[in-house]
């Protein structure tokens, strides 16, 4: 009973993220803003889908130690949103393509969403 609720869980997670990578690209100009989470940290990365490269990238393993205790989640990934769209202003990227992987936008995916708009990135 169990592994079928996690078959399931996941199937619904593998048919997200083909729905939402149907309609998204990334150019030079405008990367693709890739989003993966894991239970204990979050990793982002802007990405060029004509080239299969990655422009940038940010993770909660950079953040300073200060930053990181004490706070929640939800909060870190906030910072981790900050600091991509601080990397993306370096390399005079404005707007982006926001691919959430199939994750609901809510929690986490939502928070590093706003730091990155705080940070003057556009989706």
């Amino acid at each position: 009973m169990v592994k079928n609720l996690q078959k399931e869980k996941m199937s619904k997670k593998t048919r997200r993220k083909d729905r939402v990578r149907a309609r998204i690209l990334g150019t030079f100009k405008k990367p693709r803003f890739s989003v993966f989470r894991s239970n204990y940290h979050v990793w982002c990365q802007l990405i060029n889908d004509e080239k299969g490269e990655t422009i940038s990238a940010a993770s909660d393993k950079e953040l300073p130690q200060k930053l990181k205790s004490k706070k929640s989640k939800v909060k870190i990934a906030y910072e981790v949103g900050k600091l991509i769209a601080q990397k993306a202003r370096k390399k005079e990227i404005k707007e982006v393509v926001f691919d959430r992987d199939g994750y609901k936008y809510h929690g986490r995916i939502k928070s590093l969403a706003d730091g990155a708009r705080e940070e003057g990135l556009r989706f």
